[in-house]
């Protein structure tokens, strides 16, 4: 296979198993930590209505869902594209970020969890894929 369809192959393989693992902590996250009484997370209406009703605790999955998705997503990018493994695990991390700040947009959550999530699970969660990973590539 030609580099760089092998490159645009685990980039996208990258963010589509980086979007089901942050689906899927999101998913799960409602069983291990329940929503506040009162808070309708079934729509995105209901969610925004409601989310003043939520604590600390119920934003820890959804920080570790956008970590986790971004570091698996990057971690994929920078273990099998061969040349430039940091500029792919970010191109991982940017894509996500961007979800995230429309996250932050569409969904008014506190000042200090939007700080978080977005300096945190993104641009650092994809280089430290690299960081983990990307050494095998330097060998070649």
């Amino acid at each position: 296979m030609p580099n760089i369809l092998k490159t645009v192959f685990f980039v996208i393989l990258g963010l589509l198993i980086g979007s089901a693992v942050n689906f899927s902590l999101i998913m799960v996250s409602g069983q291990i930590i329940p929503p506040p009484m009162g808070a309708d997370i079934t729509t995105m209406e209901g969610l925004k209505n409601s989310i003043h009703l939520f604590e600390p605790k119920h934003f820890l999955f959804p920080f570790l869902a956008h970590a986790l998705g971004t570091f698996v997503g990057a971690s994929i990018a920078t273990r099998f594209v061969s040349e430039e493994p940091l500029k792919y695990a970010l191109v991982i991390g940017i894509f996500f970020l961007v979800g995230g700040i429309s996250n932050s947009v569409s969904i008014p959550s506190p000042v200090w969890f939007v700080i978080l999530d977005l300096g945190l699970a993104y641009i650092p969660m994809s280089y430290f894929a690299y960081q983990m990973f990307g050494i095998k590539n330097s060998k070649h």
